[in-house]
């Protein structure tokens, strides 16, 4: 009988100890189900912004290309300024539009990471950090 007891104090402390094995099975299957598809967003959305950074640099490039043109044909150091302040010019915009890109990117990275916490992939059975 005490041995009964014991059993009995150790499962009424579990918080699956209530549920049948086909639904411990389920919510297992469903939370696995939502891991998958929040790693499978995720690497989708780091795979876009891998694209989108590439596309950044190979249009700094071209910039930096169309400067060394420029300078390459200019006469006068007139000439030689306004391509550099050009140049100046579309760089401080594309480090504006970067800070922009940035920030959306970490914003989504981070809610993607939160929910992926908020389904307790990072606690064990008691609620509490592993």
């Amino acid at each position: 009988m005490a041995q009964k007891e014991a059993n009995t104090e150790r499962t009424g402390d579990a918080p699956f100890a209530m549920l049948a094995p086909t639904a411990f099975a389920e919510l297992g299957k469903q939370r696995l189900e939502d891991f998958a598809n929040t790693q499978t967003e995720l690497l989708d959305k780091l795979l876009e912004t891998n694209r989108q950074w590439f596309d950044r640099m190979q249009l700094e490039a071209n910039v930096a290309s169309e400067l060394g043109s420029k300078l390459t044909a200019s006469r006068s150091i007139p000439d030689a300024m306004t391509a550099w302040q050009e140049w100046a010019t579309r760089r401080f915009e594309m480090m504006a539009e970067d800070r922009k890109h940035l920030l959306t990117d970490c914003q989504i990275f981070t809610e993607t990471g939160a929910r992926l916490l908020s389904k307790g992939w990072l606690q064990n059975g008691s609620g509490k950090s592993a």
